[in-house]
């Protein structure tokens, strides 16, 4: 059947362009583009199919159907042919149940999506193997691509320098200079990406590469590039499928380019436009007080958005006050019935290490959305009944510096709640014993 999408205009212009094109904005007006699919093709297909056949690719062998993206190619990204699919089997990350951090917090049902279980220990792996599959197509076609570069706070280039690297295919970083963890910057080195360290902040880095890729014909690969997103929404897709097809009533995202926050909304779009739901969650949009552009405009009802100078705050990846995606994610809110709140360095410190303290081990832009599911359910906008899903977006063993400060009492603006050090102890039986009793009370030896 002749799946198609297009990219088009997210301002409602009438321009449409190939996905094969080199465009990242509507020559018409200047807005960003989106990818539109065919629906009228994929509604020849009832509900029941598409859960079939999803559940049936799901996380199997068959090239390239087992990757969770590519599982979806239909309505991801049609035009790549599955011999220029680049995957290293990105998604099916696990879906946690929290029971005892949601009993500490009041709730009954939350669930976190741990997608820094993935390739490169976070969701960005999501939406450049669309993005790379798509150059590689592309330069199967014929069309002259040099290298994909993207400007990043960390995971964005551990995953471009991953799947380029998988497909042979140059990478250049841009990196803001001592803002990125060891763990990040290791990444895209390791990978073989050109990786280059800006003395300035990641609007800095977004600006020299946009113009880097336009004066050089350079794919660009940032969330502007709506092809990104197509592989992104699949998390959406996939929480749905993991809860046997079933909407969850809240879904809480970290918020720094916004990019994910559109996507997130895009997959229950296009499931509710497939038949295959017929609820939308409500998205919560959680933002670092020191990089709140979204929540300032949040608290205008929307009706101004003005870009910031972000201030430095421990969610790294998210310090970002000119969000490029930032009118798709106030449209996908504004659709859901959208909440944006932010927390503080002490807050979102203290809810990782707490989500820490109950089996997880949690990046601090997950403590971001932790500590925005704490102050929306003391609000009571969030209701203690209701299933949330949080979706966390890497792993914490990138972010260990920021941890081992924590519990050292290191970090700026934290008073550490939950610290737990190591105690030094002499190698003697009454020692260790003295040690496990004035830790745990009421315990017996």
């Amino acid at each position: 059947m002749p799946y198609r999408a297009w990219f088009q205009c997210i301002a409602g212009c009438d321009e449409k362009y190939k996905l094969n094109e080199i465009i990242y904005h509507c020559k018409k007006c200047g807005n960003l583009l989106e990818v539109v699919h065919d629906l009228d093709q994929l509604r020849k297909h009832d509900a029941k199919y598409w859960k079939d056949l999803l559940d049936a690719r799901y996380l199997r062998t068959k090239w390239p159907y087992g990757s969770s993206v590519w599982g979806k190619k239909e309505f991801v990204c049609p035009q790549v042919k599955n011999e220029n699919v680049v995957s290293l089997y990105e998604g099916g990350s696990n879906l946690f149940w929290a029971e005892r951090l949601g009993k500490e917090l009041g709730i009954e049902n939350i669930w976190i999506k741990q997608c820094g279980n993935s390739h490169t220990g976070s969701f960005k792996d999501l939406g450049m193997t669309v993005l790379v599959s798509m150059v590689k197509q592309m330069i199967s076609e014929g069309k002259k691509i040099p290298a994909v570069a993207c400007a990043s706070t960390g995971d964005t280039s551990a995953a471009l320098a991953a799947y380029c690297a998988a497909a042979g295919i140059p990478s250049i970083v841009f990196l803001p200079k001592d803002k990125v963890s060891l763990a990040q910057l290791i990444q895209p080195i390791a990978n073989g990406a050109l990786t280059l360290s800006i003395d300035t902040d990641f609007d800095g880095c977004m600006k020299l590469v946009r113009e880097v890729c336009l004066k050089n014909n350079i794919y660009l690969a940032n969330s502007m590039n709506s092809l990104r997103i197509e592989g992104q929404k699949t998390i959406s897709v996939e929480i749905v499928q993991q809860f046997d097809w079933e909407v969850p009533d809240v879904i809480v995202v970290p918020g720094g380019n916004l990019g994910n926050t559109s996507a997130i909304g895009k997959g229950f779009l296009i499931m509710e436009a497939m038949g295959i739901t017929n609820k939308r969650p409500r998205i919560v949009c959680a933002q670092a007080a020191k990089a709140n552009p979204l929540y300032l405009s949040y608290l205008t009802g929307f009706k101004e958005f003005k870009p910031i100078k972000a201030q430095k705050t421990l969610a790294s990846a998210i310090q970002i006050g000119d969000p490029v995606s930032y009118q798709k994610a106030i449209n996908i809110l504004k659709k859901f019935d959208g909440i944006v709140e932010q927390a503080t360095e002490d807050e979102l410190a203290n809810a990782a290490a707490q989500a820490d303290k109950t089996g997880l081990f949690s990046c601090p832009h997950t403590g971001v959305a932790l500590a925005v599911l704490k102050k929306l359910l003391e609000k009571k906008k969030i209701k203690a009944h209701e299933k949330v899903v949080v979706i966390s977006t890497a792993h914490g063993l990138k972010f260990t510096e920021f941890k081992i400060n924590y519990h050292e009492n290191k970090l700026k603006e934290v008073t550490p709640r939950f610290a737990n050090l190591p105690v030094s102890v002499p190698p003697s039986y009454e020692a260790v014993k003295t040690a496990i009793l004035e830790k745990f009370e009421g315990f017996s030896l």
